[in-house]
């Protein structure tokens, strides 16, 4: 029996899987072993900080091991120490120390690890490379792929007609492909501002002014170290901070990944409109049930999955855009118990497309019914009809269409009539008739 208390770690675990890499418990505690040993490399490499001497490439290679190496009962390790420390970042450190004794080339220095660090130089860094590899590995080829799906739509549609709904009404004929083809260039601009965002990266100790680098080694330039590290790591180094990073990187992130899963939001419902329509029919899937009493039913569940998932991913980005970069003059923690929740985001939003690449993966269309509403509503040309009459200068065109049509039922034949009696050359009649 499933005992997860959130679903993302139960019902839809395997959906997210791509997501545990970076955001579980085990990612966090590996991030900053890999932080704490790049900053132990780089002051190695420092010439100032001459009683660190600088690694050989085999005492490099065997620390980035403990990295590489790391798996679920080392991370083990890392919370046993925990259970006295009460603090996540110092196991961390007596972790690698540990590791670090049992190595001849290192065991002398252990005391330059975490060196003049607070905690919050090692989580904004070590959150900074996860939340770009699940970028990377992750979120943008889940939305690049439902763009390469929906483009695949919208081509093999380009020539079908649809009646439009405007207002809930029927509106002037659009094209299926035309208006699957609004969704990709929205989401394309916003892929390319998720391509081009680049987490922040905070390095200069207890309120960030290199006070305990300085007063260790005040002939280094440690402003200098700190970009040159920070850039190491692929992050945009922060110049003047508290003790933290702001956190208007997250803040920029979960805008830019809220409007993504606003459109998709959008998306999920006209899908499910189109599909309360008939204009798309749903594949069945064999063995799989509608609904527990009524047999006949094939249930929109995938968007109506994203929907809600979308919505559950949106409140937590709001949350952290709204609360991350606020903090009490130099800092509190409320940050960090926030921000133990990205992951859970990053889920439901993962969770949501997978959902909505699944629902649209099903859905064909049906021309017949595209064909009927179009008939069913011979109305829907009056715009062409009456800016054709403007064209030839007709007095009160608009008028001349308004009490053909508005509120009443027009029958095709009906339309035809009052077509071929307009003040209009032949040519025209006859293409406007064509029309209908």
């Amino acid at each position: 029996m499933d005992n997860a208390l959130s679903p993302l770690d139960g019902r839809y675990a395997k959906a997210v899987e791509p997501l545990r890499a970076h955001f579980s418990e085990e990612a966090l505690i590996q991030a900053r072993l890999e932080v704490e040993i790049r900053y132990f490399v780089a002051l190695s490499r420092e010439q100032g900080v001459k009683e660190l001497p600088p690694l050989s490439a085999r005492d490099e290679a065997t620390l980035f091991e403990i990295v590489t190496k790391f798996d679920g009962a080392e991370a083990k390790k890392v919370k046993e120490i925990e259970a006295t420390t009460k603090h996540d970042v110092k196991a961390a450190e007596y972790y690698l120390k540990g590791k670090m004794a049992k190595m001849p080339g290192v065991r002398d220095h252990g005391e330059f690890v975490h060196f003049a660090l607070t905690s919050e130089d090692v989580n904004n860094l070590s959150y900074g490379l996860l939340v770009h590899r699940a970028l990377k590995q992750a979120v943008m080829p889940a939305l690049t792929g439902i763009i390469r799906d929906l483009t695949h739509m919208a081509r093999s549609s380009k020539a079908v007609p649809m009646l439009s709904l405007t207002h809930g009404q029927p509106a002037t004929p659009t094209i299926v492909g035309k208006e699957l083809m609004v969704f990709v260039e929205r989401l394309e601009r916003q892929l390319a501002q998720l391509k081009a965002f680049k987490m922040q990266g905070k390095l200069g100790g207890a309120v960030g002014n290199f006070s305990a680098h300085k007063a260790a080694y005040p002939d280094v330039n440690w402003e200098g170290f700190r970009n040159r590290f920070v850039k190491s790591l692929g992050l945009v180094p922060l110049q003047h901070t508290t003790q933290i990073n702001p956190h208007d990187d997250i803040a920029e992130l979960s805008h830019i990944l809220h409007r993504i899963d606003t459109i998709l939001l959008d998306l999920s419902r006209d899908a499910w409109l189109y599909i309360s329509r008939g204009v798309f029919k749903q594949k069945v899937v064999a063995g799989e049930v509608g609904s527990s009493t009524m047999p006949h039913k094939v249930n929109p569940i995938d968007f109506e999955n994203a929907e809600g998932n979308l919505g559950l991913a949106n409140a937590l980005f709001d949350h952290f855009a709204a609360k991350l970069p606020v903090s009490r003059l130099q800092r509190d923690l409320s940050d960090s118990t926030v921000q133990r929740n990205i992951g859970v985001a990053f889920g439901y939003h993962l969770l949501a497309v997978t959902s909505l690449r699944k629902g649209l993966g099903k859905l064909t269309l049906d021309r017949a019914v595209l064909k009927k509403e179009l008939a069913d509503h011979p109305e829907v040309v009056a715009e062409a009809v009456q800016t054709v009459l403007r064209k030839h200068g007709v007095e009160g065109a608009y008028e001349k269409l308004k009490a053909l049509t508005r509120g009443e039922k027009v029958t095709r034949e009906k339309f035809l009539d009052f077509i071929a009696k307009l003040p209009l050359p032949k040519e025209e009649i006859g293409r406007l008739q064509g029309l209908l």
